[in-house]
């Protein structure tokens, strides 16, 4: 947290009754904006944001550390600030396996390729960057599910691969299981994704109980203007499916 835009979010997440353990940072924390068009179109304009300094990286492993000993899962979420190694993800999952918690990686890139050795319990790419990372295009559910099982084999314990409009799909150690829903109109897609991992964490992050209520904070969310997260009574578990057959020849409507 820097600058006056470190202050505001730490008032901010406060506001909404969220204990905040900042990381004081000379730079500013970036501002990002997202133009949201009636039609539904959406446009991110996300800032550079701060270079951070080595002792800056430290501190921030640091303060992880010292809470993960307290804490069922932490959530690393979005690509790294600069001044940081693509390595860096991969030694917080360490400390956090040492010092008992889990780890959801939401990331992608080399700073995802360079974590997976360390498994993290689960792993949130999108298609696209499951596709990058697996080094080919994706056209099918079938394609999704076999490149989430090399993401396994190279270490992550389970992948929940998010397919937009398409649904879900997780794979661990239970099994495969593909999870879509009813949504009667997208308002905004701003924070969808980590909705979608809030609500797989907050039903414990395994197996097709998980997937479900991942679908269903997603799917709420997208339904929900701006950056607006969705509260229970947003949720409509009866429009979600899961199965635990998946569909391996359905195509996805937006090939990665």
């Amino acid at each position: 947290m820097g600058g006056p835009e470190g202050t505001l979010l730490g008032r901010l997440l406060e506001e909404q009754g969220i204990e905040v353990a900042g990381v004081a940072i000379a730079g500013s924390t970036r501002v990002n904006v997202s133009v949201a068009e009636p039609d539904g179109t959406l446009t991110k304009l996300n800032a550079a944001g701060p270079a951070l300094t080595p002792a800056e990286s430290e501190a921030l492993l640091d303060a992880v550390g010292a809470r993960s000993a307290d804490a069922r899962w932490i959530a690393c979420c979005g690509s790294l600030p600069r001044g940081l190694p693509p390595e860096w993800y991969a030694e917080l999952v360490a400390r956090a396996h040492r010092a008992g918690a889990r780890v959801a990686l939401d990331t992608s890139g080399p700073s995802l390729l360079a974590a997976l050795a360390l498994h993290p319990d689960v792993v949130k790419p999108n298609a696209e960057e499951l596709a990058a990372a697996v080094g080919r295009p994706l056209a099918t559910v079938g394609d999704v599910l076999r490149a989430a099982e090399e993401l396994r084999a190279l270490g992550a314990r389970a992948v929940l691969a998010s397919l937009g409009a398409d649904g879900q799909l997780l794979v661990d150690d239970s099994g495969s299981y593909f999870g879509h829903a009813r949504v009667a109109a997208v308002r905004s897609n701003v924070g969808a994704g980590d909705a979608s991992l809030a609500g797989f964490l907050a039903a414990g992050g395994d197996g097709g109980a998980a997937l479900a209520s991942a679908v269903a904070h997603g799917a709420a969310a997208v339904q929900l203007p701006g950056s607006a997260m969705p509260a229970p009574a947003d949720l409509d578990p009866p429009a979600v499916t899961v199965t635990a057959d998946v569909p391996l020849s359905r195509p996805l409507r937006e090939p990665a």
